[in-house]
Protein backbone atom coordinates (compact mmCIF):
# COMPACT_ATOMS: atom_id res chain seq x y z
CA UNK A 1 0.00 0.00 0.00
CA UNK A 2 1.39 3.39 -1.00
CA UNK A 3 1.24 5.93 1.81
CA UNK A 4 1.27 9.66 1.32
CA UNK A 5 2.60 12.48 3.44
CA UNK A 6 0.61 15.63 2.60
CA UNK A 7 1.83 19.01 3.80
CA UNK A 8 0.30 22.45 4.03
CA UNK A 9 2.53 25.30 2.79
CA UNK A 10 1.97 28.68 4.48
CA UNK A 11 2.57 28.51 8.22
CA UNK A 12 3.67 24.87 7.96
CA UNK A 13 6.59 24.66 5.55
CA UNK A 14 7.32 28.36 5.16
CA UNK A 15 6.31 31.86 6.17
CA UNK A 16 6.85 35.38 4.85
CA UNK A 17 9.94 37.10 6.24
CA UNK A 18 7.83 40.26 6.57
CA UNK A 19 4.13 40.00 7.40
CA UNK A 20 1.66 40.25 4.53
CA UNK A 21 -0.02 43.33 5.97
CA UNK A 22 3.34 45.11 6.24
CA UNK A 23 4.11 44.22 2.61
CA UNK A 24 0.77 45.67 1.50
CA UNK A 25 1.29 48.75 3.70
CA UNK A 26 4.68 49.34 2.09
CA UNK A 27 3.08 49.17 -1.37
CA UNK A 28 0.57 51.82 -0.28
CA UNK A 29 3.31 54.01 1.21
CA UNK A 30 5.17 53.95 -2.11
CA UNK A 31 2.13 55.62 -3.58
CA UNK A 32 1.77 58.28 -0.92
CA UNK A 33 -0.74 56.61 1.42
CA UNK A 34 0.47 55.78 4.93
CA UNK A 35 -1.35 52.85 6.52
CA UNK A 36 -0.19 51.09 9.65
CA UNK A 37 0.23 47.32 9.20
CA UNK A 38 -2.47 46.64 11.81
CA UNK A 39 -4.95 48.81 9.91
CA UNK A 40 -3.94 47.19 6.63
CA UNK A 41 -4.46 43.76 8.19
CA UNK A 42 -8.04 44.75 9.03
CA UNK A 43 -8.64 46.01 5.48
CA UNK A 44 -7.27 42.78 4.07
CA UNK A 45 -9.38 40.62 6.39
CA UNK A 46 -12.54 42.59 5.61
CA UNK A 47 -11.92 42.38 1.86
CA UNK A 48 -11.13 38.68 2.04
CA UNK A 49 -14.36 38.07 3.95
CA UNK A 50 -16.56 39.99 1.50
CA UNK A 51 -15.00 39.09 -1.85
CA UNK A 52 -16.67 35.97 -3.30
CA UNK A 53 -14.68 32.77 -3.61
CA UNK A 54 -15.39 32.86 -7.34
CA UNK A 55 -15.59 36.24 -9.06
CA UNK A 56 -16.81 37.21 -12.53
CA UNK A 57 -14.18 38.43 -14.98
CA UNK A 58 -14.11 39.52 -18.60
CA UNK A 59 -12.90 36.02 -19.47
CA UNK A 60 -15.57 34.27 -17.39
CA UNK A 61 -14.78 33.56 -13.75
CA UNK A 62 -11.79 33.29 -11.44
CA UNK A 63 -11.34 31.24 -8.28
CA UNK A 64 -9.90 32.61 -5.05
CA UNK A 65 -6.13 33.26 -5.11
CA UNK A 66 -5.92 33.14 -8.90
CA UNK A 67 -4.14 36.13 -10.43
CA UNK A 68 -7.47 37.63 -11.54
CA UNK A 69 -8.95 37.18 -8.06
CA UNK A 70 -5.93 38.90 -6.49
CA UNK A 71 -6.17 41.74 -8.99
CA UNK A 72 -9.68 42.38 -7.72
CA UNK A 73 -8.63 41.94 -4.09
CA UNK A 74 -5.89 44.55 -4.47
CA UNK A 75 -8.20 46.87 -6.42
CA UNK A 76 -10.78 46.84 -3.63
CA UNK A 77 -8.19 47.67 -0.98
CA UNK A 78 -6.13 50.24 -2.87
CA UNK A 79 -8.79 51.91 -5.00
CA UNK A 80 -12.08 51.57 -3.15
CA UNK A 81 -10.76 51.73 0.41
CA UNK A 82 -7.59 53.84 0.07
CA UNK A 83 -8.60 55.98 -2.92
CA UNK A 84 -5.61 55.37 -5.17
CA UNK A 85 -5.80 56.05 -8.90
CA UNK A 86 -6.16 53.25 -11.42
CA UNK A 87 -2.54 53.83 -12.49
CA UNK A 88 -1.28 53.50 -8.93
CA UNK A 89 -3.42 50.42 -8.36
CA UNK A 90 -2.00 48.73 -11.46
CA UNK A 91 1.53 49.47 -10.26
CA UNK A 92 0.73 48.15 -6.79
CA UNK A 93 -0.67 44.97 -8.30
CA UNK A 94 2.50 44.30 -10.26
CA UNK A 95 4.67 45.09 -7.23
CA UNK A 96 2.73 42.72 -4.97
CA UNK A 97 2.61 39.93 -7.55
CA UNK A 98 6.38 40.20 -7.94
CA UNK A 99 6.96 40.12 -4.17
CA UNK A 100 4.81 37.05 -3.51
CA UNK A 101 6.21 35.13 -6.49
CA UNK A 102 9.76 35.68 -5.19
CA UNK A 103 11.21 32.91 -2.99
CA UNK A 104 13.31 35.52 -1.18
CA UNK A 105 10.08 36.81 0.39
CA UNK A 106 9.83 33.56 2.38
CA UNK A 107 11.74 31.55 4.95
CA UNK A 108 11.49 27.82 5.46
CA UNK A 109 10.76 26.47 8.90
CA UNK A 110 13.47 24.18 10.28
CA UNK A 111 13.17 20.66 9.00
CA UNK A 112 10.93 21.45 6.02
CA UNK A 113 13.20 20.27 3.21
CA UNK A 114 14.66 17.47 5.32
CA UNK A 115 11.20 16.10 6.17
CA UNK A 116 10.27 15.84 2.49
CA UNK A 117 13.58 14.23 1.54
CA UNK A 118 13.52 11.74 4.44
CA UNK A 119 9.92 10.78 3.74
CA UNK A 120 10.65 10.10 0.08
CA UNK A 121 13.77 8.12 0.96
CA UNK A 122 11.66 6.01 3.34
CA UNK A 123 9.10 5.08 0.70
CA UNK A 124 6.48 7.77 1.28
CA UNK A 125 4.96 9.78 -1.55
CA UNK A 126 4.87 13.49 -0.69
CA UNK A 127 2.39 16.14 -1.76
CA UNK A 128 1.82 19.77 -0.85
CA UNK A 129 -1.87 20.59 -0.39
CA UNK A 130 -2.46 24.29 0.16
CA UNK A 131 -4.88 27.17 -0.18
CA UNK A 132 -2.41 29.33 -2.09
CA UNK A 133 -1.92 31.36 -5.22
CA UNK A 134 -1.16 30.23 -8.75
CA UNK A 135 2.55 30.79 -7.96
CA UNK A 136 2.88 27.90 -5.48
CA UNK A 137 4.57 25.26 -7.63
CA UNK A 138 7.42 27.44 -8.96
CA UNK A 139 7.78 28.96 -5.49
CA UNK A 140 8.31 25.52 -3.95
CA UNK A 141 10.95 24.78 -6.57
CA UNK A 142 12.78 28.05 -5.89
CA UNK A 143 12.71 27.31 -2.15
CA UNK A 144 14.40 23.98 -2.78
CA UNK A 145 11.37 21.83 -1.95
CA UNK A 146 10.70 18.85 -4.22
CA UNK A 147 7.35 17.19 -3.41
CA UNK A 148 6.00 14.53 -5.75
CA UNK A 149 2.85 16.53 -6.45
CA UNK A 150 1.21 19.86 -5.64
CA UNK A 151 -2.51 20.48 -5.13
CA UNK A 152 -2.95 24.25 -5.10
CA UNK A 153 -6.39 25.76 -4.52
CA UNK A 154 -6.04 28.54 -7.09
CA UNK A 155 -5.13 26.03 -9.80
CA UNK A 156 -7.56 23.29 -8.77
CA UNK A 157 -10.57 25.56 -8.23
CA UNK A 158 -11.17 23.97 -4.83
CA UNK A 159 -9.85 24.70 -1.38
CA UNK A 160 -9.45 23.16 2.05
CA UNK A 161 -11.24 22.08 4.17
CA UNK A 162 -13.19 20.48 1.29
CA UNK A 163 -11.96 16.93 0.79
CA UNK A 164 -11.58 17.27 -2.98
CA UNK A 165 -8.16 18.95 -2.76
CA UNK A 166 -6.82 16.13 -0.58
CA UNK A 167 -8.38 13.48 -2.83
CA UNK A 168 -6.78 14.92 -5.95
CA UNK A 169 -3.36 14.84 -4.31
CA UNK A 170 -3.85 11.21 -3.27
CA UNK A 171 -4.98 10.23 -6.77
CA UNK A 172 -1.87 11.75 -8.34
CA UNK A 173 0.32 10.02 -5.79
CA UNK A 174 -1.59 6.75 -6.31
CA UNK A 175 -1.92 6.56 -2.54
CA UNK A 176 -4.67 5.45 -0.21
CA UNK A 177 -6.16 7.67 2.52
CA UNK A 178 -5.65 4.81 4.97
CA UNK A 179 -2.18 5.10 6.47
CA UNK A 180 -1.53 8.52 4.94
CA UNK A 181 -0.89 11.70 6.93
CA UNK A 182 -1.55 15.40 6.45
CA UNK A 183 0.43 17.99 8.43
CA UNK A 184 -0.86 21.53 8.81
CA UNK A 185 -1.29 24.44 11.21
CA UNK A 186 -5.03 25.11 10.79
CA UNK A 187 -7.55 23.18 12.86
CA UNK A 188 -10.34 23.84 10.34
CA UNK A 189 -8.51 23.57 7.02
CA UNK A 190 -5.95 20.91 7.89
CA UNK A 191 -7.27 18.81 10.77
CA UNK A 192 -10.95 18.75 9.83
CA UNK A 193 -10.22 18.83 6.10
CA UNK A 194 -7.89 15.84 6.24
CA UNK A 195 -10.35 13.89 8.36
CA UNK A 196 -13.12 14.56 5.84
CA UNK A 197 -10.94 12.85 3.22
CA UNK A 198 -10.20 9.88 5.48
CA UNK A 199 -6.60 10.99 6.15
CA UNK A 200 -5.05 11.13 9.61
CA UNK A 201 -4.15 14.74 10.49
CA UNK A 202 -1.06 15.89 12.36
CA UNK A 203 -1.74 19.29 13.93
CA UNK A 204 1.25 21.66 13.89
CA UNK A 205 0.66 24.04 16.80
CA UNK A 206 4.07 25.78 17.22
CA UNK A 207 2.90 26.62 20.76
CA UNK A 208 1.89 25.02 24.02
CA UNK A 209 -1.68 24.70 22.76
CA UNK A 210 -3.98 22.10 24.35
CA UNK A 211 -3.90 18.86 22.41
CA UNK A 212 -7.09 17.89 20.63
CA UNK A 213 -8.26 14.45 21.78
CA UNK A 214 -7.41 11.83 19.18
CA UNK A 215 -5.25 14.18 17.08
CA UNK A 216 -1.50 13.82 16.85
CA UNK A 217 0.14 17.18 17.41
CA UNK A 218 3.66 18.54 16.99
CA UNK A 219 5.27 21.90 17.73
CA UNK A 220 7.85 21.73 14.95
CA UNK A 221 8.44 19.69 11.82
CA UNK A 222 11.57 18.06 13.22
CA UNK A 223 9.43 16.17 15.75
CA UNK A 224 7.89 14.07 12.97
CA UNK A 225 9.95 11.00 12.09
CA UNK A 226 8.87 8.92 9.10
CA UNK A 227 11.45 6.17 9.43
CA UNK A 228 9.85 3.74 6.98
CA UNK A 229 6.64 3.59 4.99
CA UNK A 230 5.15 1.69 7.93
CA UNK A 231 6.66 3.68 10.83
CA UNK A 232 5.63 7.06 12.24
CA UNK A 233 7.27 8.45 15.36
CA UNK A 234 6.83 11.83 17.03
CA UNK A 235 9.91 12.94 18.96
CA UNK A 236 9.28 15.77 21.43
CA UNK A 237 12.01 18.42 21.37
CA UNK A 238 14.55 18.53 24.18
CA UNK A 239 13.63 20.84 27.10
CA UNK A 240 14.22 24.45 26.12
CA UNK A 241 14.57 23.54 22.43
CA UNK A 242 11.35 24.29 20.58
CA UNK A 243 13.20 24.40 17.22
CA UNK A 244 10.29 26.35 15.79
CA UNK A 245 12.24 29.35 14.61
CA UNK A 246 12.94 30.28 11.00
CA UNK A 247 15.73 29.10 8.79
CA UNK A 248 17.12 31.01 5.87
CA UNK A 249 16.69 29.71 2.32
CA UNK A 250 19.52 31.78 0.99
Amino acid sequence: MTRALLLDFGGTLAIERTGRAAIYAEAAARRGVEVRPAAMARLMAETHATLPVTISTAQGSAFRYSREWFERFIEVIFAERLGLSSTDVACAQEQLFSVFEDARTFRLFPGAADLIERAQASGWRVGVVSNWSYALEPLLHDLGLRPDTVACSAVEGAEKPAEVLFRRALERLQASPEGSLHVGDSRENDVLGARSAGIEPVFLTRAEAPKDPGVRSIRCLTELRLQTSQSVVIDPPAPGDRNSGLSSTE
